[in-house]
């Protein structure tokens, strides 16, 4: 797909020297990885080209002929309802001349390039050609558009660039029975707001700051009033990590939760770069996703989904908290730990973590560590 990239023996060891497989005895990864950009180049191929990639709540594509355009790692793709009912996924590019197929999201009943008006049908067959009778050995009935793999998982669509994949069920355990349980709604959600922002730190340090609440009483003051510290537990399995606990109704400085359907702060961090949530209030869902840019940038987006697609007063006030005051001290923290790792004053920390998992240690974090340098070593064997 692309350009293979390897790592060295010495990266490798520099990277993972002092990570143990006990938190509490381990220290993180090194600074490389997040200021080197042969780390983020094994990270493009080892990583995000084979694994199951966020595209759209499968609202979007409950008709036939409906599509949703994305960019998953670089490559255009679409997805579509097929004319048997079924969903497909496919590379966007039109097998003439390499052109995008569609844009954006939509509805159609056939496929058209915009460039020289090739014909597909929703199946990626290719069902009509101008001016092919005047060409030799063409055979239409061969053509057709190359598949990506594609799943629905909790009533949410997801493809994988990587053919040979393993389904997002079976690699992800339970957690399908947990989002099921804390949002019996899910289904039946509709999206409703997009966020988006560009960050000036390595994606790693973005998911990193996710994954611990160490820091939540000291740069979170308002969004510790909306949980229960002491309820916050986390626990990690496999390829994703769950961080739960309780609403506080009294002397919140977040968001007004008054009268909420939902009372429980929980989310999920699902490997590699997203994270599912439910947030207390009315019945909702947010899927947050951390793209790199560069080895010091990501993109970030986060997507609402709630019981109708205009916010009410409620939520666009928890949306504004998320943007205006969680989301600039959340970005100012790992920008300024993005700072900290080109100075040569750091190289590695130190998890701290405690033995009943609560909200305040950083086992989720260093349960992230492992399964990148896991990517990082199959990089090297290959």
């Amino acid at each position: 797909m692309s350009m293979k990239h390897q790592l060295t023996k010495n990266q490798f060891c520099l990277a993972g020297k002092g990570y143990e497989a006990t938190p509490a005895k381990s220290s993180s990864i090194n600074k490389i990885c997040y200021t080197d950009p042969d780390f983020l180049a094994v990270e493009k191929q080892e990583v995000f080209e084979k694994t199951w990639q966020f595209v759209c709540h499968k609202e979007k594509l409950a008709e036939v002929g409906s599509y949703v355009t994305a960019e998953i790692q670089g490559q255009s793709i679409f997805v579509t309802r097929a004319d048997d009912g079924e969903l497909k996924a496919f590379y966007n590019v039109c097998k003439h001349r390499a052109h995008e197929l569609l844009s954006g999201e939509g509805k159609t009943k056939l496929i058209t390039c915009p460039y020289h008006a090739w014909v597909y049908k929703l199946d990626g067959s290719l069902f009509q050609v101008r001016r092919s009778e005047y060409i030799e050995n063409f055979e239409q009935s061969k053509i057709c558009l190359t598949g990506i793999k594609l799943e629905t998982f909790c009533h949410f669509v997801f493809v994988n660039l990587d053919p040979e994949a393993e389904s997002l069920a079976s690699q992800s355990g339970n957690l399908a029975k947990e989002i099921e349980q804390y949002a019996p709604d899910i289904e039946n959600l509709t999206f409703a707001k997009r966020l988006t922002y560009r960050i000036d730190a390595n994606w790693k340090a973005v998911v990193d700051n996710f994954l611990e609440c160490y820091h939540c009483p000291v740069a979170h003051t308002d969004f510790c009033s909306l949980i229960d510290m002491d309820t916050y537990k986390v626990k990690t399995q496999g390829i994703y990590s769950s961080h739960m606990a309780k609403a506080k109704v009294t002397d919140n400085s977040a968001y007004s939760i008054e009268g909420a359907s939902v009372t429980d702060h929980a989310v999920w961090f699902l490997w590699p770069n997203m994270t599912l949530m439910r947030y207390p209030g009315r019945g909702n869902f947010m899927v947050w996703r951390f793209y790199p840019v560069s080895e010091t940038q990501t993109h970030e987006v986060f997507d609402f989904f709630f019981e109708s697609d205009e916010p009410n007063d409620s939520e666009q006030e928890a949306i504004q908290f998320i943007d205006d005051v969680l989301q600039p001290e959340d970005i100012a923290l790992v920008e300024s730990v993005q700072r900290g790792m080109r100075t040569p004053a750091f190289e590695q920390g130190r998890f701290m973590v405690d033995p009943e998992g609560s909200g305040m240690s950083e086992h989720a974090l260093h349960h992230f560590h492992g399964l990148i340098l896991d990517a990082y070593k199959k990089a090297v064997e290959n």
